[in-house]
């Protein structure tokens, strides 16, 4: 029997719902019952901030590759040109020692900054050059100084063969030194003599694991003795069940009681009087799976979240949301259009002595970087 699907094609929830209903003839809803109700309504929130997340990022990969990279690009291909400019514009006539200098102190933050961006000897040798530094000298400091000050934030040591300018190598890093101290304090606390209360303790935390996990495998056990595709001989169906049965295994192996009880309801394998009568000692194990999945979800939106930021060097303290990254990168693409319009115009005045000592006279009036802040992009 085909019923309809629980979930369209784009993903969005039907009229079918997974909750314990009331009406005026019922007692009131038990202490277990509305946990249950609540754990479901956060699970489909988060689910629904997840998919929100997903959804934006994919369209902000998308658009920032096809309209700020192109634009970013053209930026600091101007930007170069312009320390070119006055790196030869510094040995002309007619320049006093003030305006020299100030050129100097603009090709030094410039060029700094675009030498980490373009993999260029001759823009590093004139970094260099007017800096009387040397980049890459300085570059192994700062990194070595950026690694310090992690390690001292972190509280531990991310290694010598961790890349720093690589917020993926970083992150994952993060994670498997997390990883590895909860391991650690698992193993510490197994190797401590236990108490007979901690005994009790555990002995009880692991018979409500045992039936925990025998009510998930009861409730796979149903759907897949429904499902199994070899026992239907119509081809349409077969594929249908199929298809269901990926999405059953998937759930079990992930411990989604969530996902297995939709498709429970979605089979008509359950219904709304079922739902409503689930026992109290059920409900306490179906909650405590319900928490951990509530909590995987959080942890994963965190996961996302802190991924975008590092992957686009974003400043970890922005208030960033789904809603708000699009139009914040709309922005940043704007700035950047404006960037580019002043530097080809900037350009022009290195065609003339005359207009070069004017463009420094306004240059006085900002700093180097505040003329071109490559951060919009």
């Amino acid at each position: 029997m085909t019923t309809k699907p629980l979930f369209d094609d784009e993903n969005q929830p039907q009229d079918k719902t997974l909750s314990i209903a009331t009406n005026q003839h019922q007692a009131p809803l038990s202490k277990g019952q509305k946990t249950f109700n609540s754990l479901i309504k956060q699970i489909e929130k988060k689910r629904a901030q997840l998919a929100e997340w997903e959804a934006a990022i994919a369209a902000y990969q998308q658009k920032h590759a096809s309209e700020m990279m192109p634009l970013a690009t053209k930026a600091v291909d101007l930007q170069v040109e312009l320390v070119r400019k006055l790196d030869h514009a510094i040995g002309q006539k007619g320049l006093t020692k003030t305006e020299r200098r100030m050129i100097r102190d603009l090709i030094t933050e410039l060029a700094g900054g675009l030498v980490g961006q373009r993999d260029d000897a001759e823009l590093k040798a004139i970094y260099n050059k007017h800096s009387q530094s040397d980049y890459d000298s300085e570059e192994a400091a700062y990194m070595g100084g950026m690694k310090t000050m992690l390690e001292e934030s972190l509280g531990f040591e991310l290694g010598d063969d961790v890349d720093i300018s690589s917020p993926e190598d970083v992150l994952q890093r993060l994670y498997a030194q997390f990883e590895a101290e909860q391991q650690a304090q698992e193993e510490g606390r197994a190797k401590k003599k236990k108490t007979a209360k901690q005994l009790a303790k555990e002995a009880k935390q692991e018979a409500e694991e045992k039936q925990t996990s025998l009510s998930i495998r009861e409730v796979y056990r149903k759907l897949t003795s429904a499902l199994h595709p070899d026992r239907e001989p119509d081809p349409q169906e077969r594929a249908r069940k199929t298809a269901l049965m990926q999405r059953a295994n998937l759930a079990y192996e992930k411990n989604n009681l969530l996902q297995l009880l939709e498709l429970q309801l979605e089979l008509e394998h359950i219904d709304q009087a079922a739902i409503n009568n689930l026992s109290e000692d059920r409900l306490k194990h179906y909650n405590k799976i319900l928490r951990e999945q509530l909590g995987e979800l959080d942890q994963e939106i965190g996961y996302v979240e802190q991924g975008f930021i590092m992957t686009f060097n974003l400043s970890p303290f922005m208030n960033l949301s789904p809603g708000v990254i699009q139009r914040e990168l709309a922005a940043g693409i704007v700035r950047v259009k404006h960037a580019i319009r002043d530097l080809k115009k900037d350009l022009l005045a290195f065609e003339d002595i005359k207009n070069l000592k004017s463009w420094l006279k306004n240059m006085r009036q900002q700093s180097a970087m505040d003329y071109f802040d490559d951060s919009s992009f």
